[in-house]
């Protein structure tokens, strides 16, 4: 776990300055009404406060180093091969809105227009309209490995003089120092090694550069825990920050984020649940040293054990379209300012 869920409260301090009655990271159903609107938080280390003892959830069924189904290159690229399709018009209604990502990119200070930014996983390109509502269009570099969901991000005019390319969040085309943020959101799910992500995160930004990784929460509910361990990486809050900690980011903070219609309800997993921000605190490579890439993209597969993974894991994903559609369906049912 990350040092600083470890050492305790006093490591941890809500930025809102609420100190809240219930809390905790993913283990809890985090249902306080009050952080719902106040839920940024940053990991930092020393700080003495009257705050309750972090409660962090038990490790997972599977590790984040044994890959679910499509939590491998090759069946993601299928995968989204026919997700692109539709993924505009059926993931991002029920887990990534436009409100949702206009909050989950407020921390990465998209400040300046002149910044350069690179969109790690970028897809259709729905987070990037969020970008370039703060950066000129010609300074944001979109970077994808499917070129299925590129084709849909080309067809979007405000993003027709940014930088389309393929690429691989592991192994990124752009040299040490280069970006002023990195942001990626929707993609950590898919990658094989997110250690080595967010690795490549700290190199490629510069002294004082920011990233931004955007992505999903590991659920509490035992029937969303078997499709989310099934389906793709669900990490929990704390791997989020020691993955950060670890490449070498400084002034770490998480943002939770989710639908509205959720109220604030995390239990049953959100495909977009977090933001977490790091600063690049010196110029260069990150001090963290990785051996070999956990897949080799170029490695013959099996064809029956692809399909059957690829299959299997596409099933798991059909709950978590379900998911938002009974949490919107209780929100419209149960009255306002009564849990759900």
């Amino acid at each position: 776990m990350a040092s600083s869920v470890l050492n305790g409260a006093e490591n941890l301090k809500l930025i809102s300055g609420i100190a809240p009655t219930r809390f905790g990271f993913v283990g809890s159903n985090f249902q306080d009404r009050r952080l719902a609107s106040k839920n940024l938080v940053s990991f930092v280390r020393n700080y003495k406060a009257r705050t309750p003892t972090t409660r962090c959830s038990l490790s997972s069924p599977r590790p984040a180093s044994q890959p679910r189904f499509i939590q491998h290159k090759q069946e993601a690229f299928w995968f989204y091969r026919f997700l692109s399709i539709v993924y505009d018009h059926v993931i991002n209604p029920g887990h990534w809105t436009e409100d949702m990502r206009d909050e989950a990119l407020e921390p990465a200070d998209l400040s300046d227009r002149n910044m350069i930014v690179v969109d790690v996983g970028g897809g259709t390109g729905f987070t990037t309209l969020g970008i370039v509502k703060h950066v000129d269009a010609k300074n944001v570099t979109i970077l994808d490995q499917s070129p299925h969901q590129l084709a849909k991000a080309k067809q979007k005019e405000p993003l027709k003089e940014c930088k389309i390319i393929e690429g691989d969040a592991e192994d990124l085309p752009f040299r040490t120092d280069y970006a002023d943020r990195y942001v990626s959101a929707g993609s950590i799910e898919y990658w094989p090694d997110p250690q080595r992500g967010i690795r490549e995160a700290y190199r490629v930004l510069k002294l004082g550069g920011k990233a931004c990784v955007i992505g999903p929460v590991y659920p509490t509910f035992w029937l969303s825990r078997f499709f989310a361990d099934m389906w793709m990486l669900f990490p929990k809050e704390e791997e989020y920050i020691e993955w950060f900690q670890k490449a070498g980011f400084k002034d770490i903070k998480l943002k939770r984020i989710g639908p509205k219609w959720y109220r604030g309800v995390r239990r049953y997993g959100l495909i977009m649940g977090c933001s977490v921000t790091g600063v690049k605190p010196s110029s260069g490579d990150s001090p963290l040293q990785l051996g070999p890439k956990l897949e080799d993209i170029k490695k013959p597969v099996n064809p029956f054990g692809f399909l059957l993974r690829f299959i299997l894991g596409t099933m798991a994903a059909t709950y978590y379209v379900l998911v938002p559609i009974y949490m919107w369906i209780k929100d419209q049912i149960v009255p306002k300012g009564m849990p759900i």
